[in-house]
């Protein structure tokens, strides 16, 4: 389940919360209020369509992003050519036959 990060209106108190998706936040630890706002702290980083977490996930390099391909693309073209064959990903996905630089 994800961790939501919340303020309270009421007294201005910061918490974390984990819970649903779709479940309402729990109220206010330190008043009970169930005024609250929803902070966000931190979004993930996307690169080239793959959501990725290299290096704190926050600010990632140049090199992590591409370790981090590197090590996506032998996944996804055994899932493709496992789904569609070998010659239409060959065909249709020529950037998943590039050799490693």
């Amino acid at each position: 389940m994800p961790a939501y990060d919340y303020r309270c209106k009421s007294c201005d108190h910061r918490f974390e919360a984990v819970h649903k998706m779709d479940a309402s936040p729990p109220p206010c630890p330190t008043c009970g209020s169930t005024d609250l706002q929803r902070l966000i702290t931190s979004a993930p980083t996307l690169a080239r369509g793959i959501l990725t977490h290299a290096g704190d996930g926050y600010r990632a390099s140049k090199e992590q992003l591409q370790d981090k391909w590197r090590e996506e693309t032998p996944k996804l073209r055994r899932k493709l050519v496992d789904r569609l064959g070998e010659d239409t990903v060959s065909r249709m996905a020529p950037s998943l036959n590039a050799p490693e630089e």
